[in-house]
């Protein structure tokens, strides 16, 4: 019976491994870096283009309706041999704060009234007028509403809990329930579009109002529940949410004073 041969290398001669197995690890850890580069530039630079497209369209928007509007003699464009992006957005502008300045005296009040009387009396464009009139009333008006506080709601079952916004305070009796029931209005959007959501009314023993501002309310919405504030989550009492959305400050210490020579 034959024996098999085993090879054995020389005790001078160093064990090299295979050349594949020697180019597999560089190779790997090179598109590894390439690959982490590559998300690290999309983080950099995809939030800097998406601003300035929406700024770009958002200018050209307004050019596009409001620039045609402008007399000749008015408009940079006649004189120039290049346009000027903005014109339309700038006196759109001034436009605006001009009807602002005229709402604020009694002739400017009167034309308001008499406008807001002939809509009102338009069967269907009332409908929309007064909703869109609320809408914007709210978000810009000093005398609008906006969101109270932060709340957790059980939604959409009981042990699940969402992020959801107080639109106002309530009696049951405005909605259709007993009297005497106090009640929140409580909105819940959805990720990550907050425009959109569901309404609700619950009573105030089932929402826990969290000490948290809005904007972080919103932050947290917007990005699907990866960005979250400094501060925990901790679920306060109505009164108590202003003094705990107060920046906690540490006390300056004391320099001790020099003892007195006896």
């Amino acid at each position: 019976m034959v024996k098999p041969v085993s090879k054995r290398l020389p005790e001078n001669m160093p064990e090299t491994p295979h050349p594949k197995v020697q180019m597999e690890e560089p190779r790997s850890s090179f598109l590894a870096r390439l690959r982490t580069y590559f998300f690290t530039g999309v983080v950099i630079i995809a939030p800097a283009a998406i601003t300035v497209w929406a700024t770009l369209w958002f200018i050209s928007l307004f050019d596009s309706f409001v620039k045609p509007l402008v007399p000749a003699v008015y408009n940079p464009d006649t004189y120039l041999p290049f346009k000027v992006p903005g014109t339309g957005l700038v006196t759109a502008f001034v436009i605006i704060t001009a009807v602002g300045a005229l709402a604020a005296n009694l002739v400017g009040r009167t034309l308001i009234g008499w406008w807001d009387s002939l809509i009102h009396k338009t069967p269907v464009v009332r409908s929309v007028y007064k909703g869109t009139k609320q809408i914007f009333e709210t978000l810009f008006s000093e005398k609008g509403t906006s969101f109270r506080y932060v709340c957790l709601v059980e939604w959409p079952r009981r042990d699940a809990w969402s992020i959801a916004f107080i639109s106002r305070e309530l009696d049951g009796s405005e909605v259709g329930l007993e009297a005497g029931r106090p009640m929140y209005a409580v909105y819940v959007s959805t990720t990550p579009n907050p425009t959109s959501g569901y309404v609700f009314f619950a009573d105030r023993a089932d929402v826990k109002i969290l000490a948290m501002s809005v904007e972080d309310g919103l932050k947290l919405v917007i990005s699907m529940g990866l960005v979250f504030p400094d501060k925990p989550l901790v679920a306060v009492a109505e009164a108590a949410v202003a003094t705990a959305l107060k920046p906690r400050t540490t006390p300056k210490s004391k320099a001790a004073r020099p003892r007195r020579a006896p």
